[in-house]
C-alpha cells in the first residue's frame, strides 16, 4: 500500500511572504498614521504585559542575586566574628586564670607574712585521689627540695594537712578533713583543748568533726577561731583550721562536741605552702635557746657577783676569783 504524501510548502515561499508583509507594513506605517493608532493599541494590550512581566521577571531574579550575595558576604562575617568570639573566650579564659592565680599568690603572700617566723616553700598541687575533695593528694615539691615526711602544709589561710610520704620531686599530703586524721587542737579566745577529726562524709556539707572540748564557762560560741594547739606533737601552735559551726553537750556532761568550717576550700586546691621547719625541730631549738639564755643569765649574775667581791677583797681576792668564771663556764 503507497503511503499518502504530505503536502508541504517550501521555506523559499514562506520567507517571500513574510518579506512582503513586512514592506507592506512598513510602508502602510510610513504612508498613513496607522502606527500611531491601531499599533499603539495592540502593542499597549500585548507587549506592555509581556513587557511588565519581564521586568517583574528580572527584578525578581535582581534581587535573588543580591540577597545571595548578601547571604554570601553575611556567611563570611559570621564566621569571622566566630573566630573573633574563639579568640576572645580563650584570652577571657586566659585572664580569669591569671585572676584566679594572682589572687592565690596574694593568699600565700598573706599567709607568708602571718607565720613569717617559719621558713616556708611554696608547691603546687599535680595530682589527688578519685573524688571532689583532696584529702590524699600529690604536690610537686620532694626530698631533693628539703621537703620531710610530717611537714605541715597550709594554704587559703589556714591548715591544709601534713606531708606522709616524699619522692627526689615529689610528695604526698594528707589533709585534715581525711578520715584517717586527727589534729590537736585549740579554741583561740580560750585556749580549751579539743580534737578535730577529718570526716568526708560531714565535708560534703563543709564542715569537719570537733571533739572533746571542755568548756566549763560555756564561752565557746559559734563562729570562734580554732587553731593547732601547743600540745600537738607534729602540727605547729597557732595555725588556723577553721570555725566553730555548732556545737552541744556530750552524754557524759564533762565534754562538748560539735563541728566546725574550715579555713580552707578543700574541693579547690592548686597552690599550697609546705612548712619546712618540723615541729619537733622548732621545739628542740626553743629548749636550747631557753637553756642557753638561762645558762647566760646565771654567767652574767656570777660575773655581778664576782664584781662585788672584787671591790670589796682587794687585789688578792681578785686573782683567786678571777679564776672561777672560768671553771664554771667549763661545766
Amino acid at each position: 500500500m503507497r503511503r499518502k504524501e504530505r503536502f508541504t510548502i517550501p521555506g523559499k515561499y514562506i520567507l517571500f511572504v513574510l518579506t512582503l508583509l513586512c514592506v507592506g507594513t512598513m510602508s502602510l506605517s510610513f504612508l498613513t498614521d496607522f502606527d500611531g493608532g491601531v499599533l499603539n493599541v495592540v502593542s499597549g494590550y500585548v507587549l506592555i504585559p509581556i513587557q511588565r512581566g519581564i521586568n517583574s521577571a528580572g527584578g525578581w531574579m535582581r534581587s535573588r542575586v543580591e540577597n545571595l550575595e548578601d547571604l554570601t558576604a553575611v556567611k563570611g562575617e559570621n564566621e569571622r566574628l566566630r573566630e573573633q568570639i574563639a579568640e576572645l573566650t580563650l584570652e577571657n579564659n586566659a585572664m580569669l586564670q591569671e585572676r584566679y592565680e594572682l589572687e592565690e599568690l596574694r593568699e600565700l603572700y598573706d599567709l607568708d607574712n602571718e607565720y613569717s617566723s617559719l621558713d616556708k616553700i611554696a608547691a603546687n598541687v599535680i595530682g589527688k585521689d578519685t573524688g571532689n575533695w583532696f584529702n590524699m593528694f600529690v604536690i610537686d615539691k620532694g626530698s631533693n627540695d628539703g621537703i620531710r615526711v610530717d611537714m605541715n602544709v597550709i594554704a587559703g589561710g589556714g591548715l591544709v594537712g601534713i606531708v606522709t610520704k616524699t619522692g627526689p620531686d615529689w610528695a604526698q599530703v594528707r589533709s585534715i578533713i581525711d578520715d584517717m586524721s586527727n589534729v590537736s587542737a585549740m579554741i583561740l579566745k580560750n585556749s580549751d583543748l579539743c580534737y578535730v577529726r577529718g570526716d568526708l562524709q560531714m565535708m560534703t556539707e563543709g564542715t569537719m568533726q570537733m571533739n572533746g572540748l571542755r568548756d566549763p564557762n560555756d564561752e565557746v560560741e559559734q563562729g570562734d577561731k580554732v587553731v593547732t594547739s601547743y600540745v600537738s606533737a607534729k602540727f605547729h601552735k597557732g595555725i588556723l583550721i577553721g570555725y566553730v559551726n555548732e556545737i552541744s553537750t556530750d552524754a557524759n556532761n564533762l565534754t562538748k562536741s560539735g563541728s566546725l568550717t574550715p579555713a580552707v576550700d578543700f574541693e579547690h586546691l592548686s597552690t599550697v605552702l609546705v612548712i619546712t621547719d618540723l615541729k619537733q625541730q622548732v621545739d628542740v631549738d626553743a629548749d636550747v635557746e631557753e637553756y642557753t639564755s638561762e645558762a647566760s643569765a646565771k654567767e652574767d649574775d656570777g660575773e655581778t657577783e664576782n664584781a662585788s667581791d672584787e671591790t670589796e677583797g682587794g687585789n688578792e681576792t681578785e686573782s683567786s676569783d678571777s679564776a672561777e668564771p672560768e671553771g664554771e663556764a667549763a661545766e
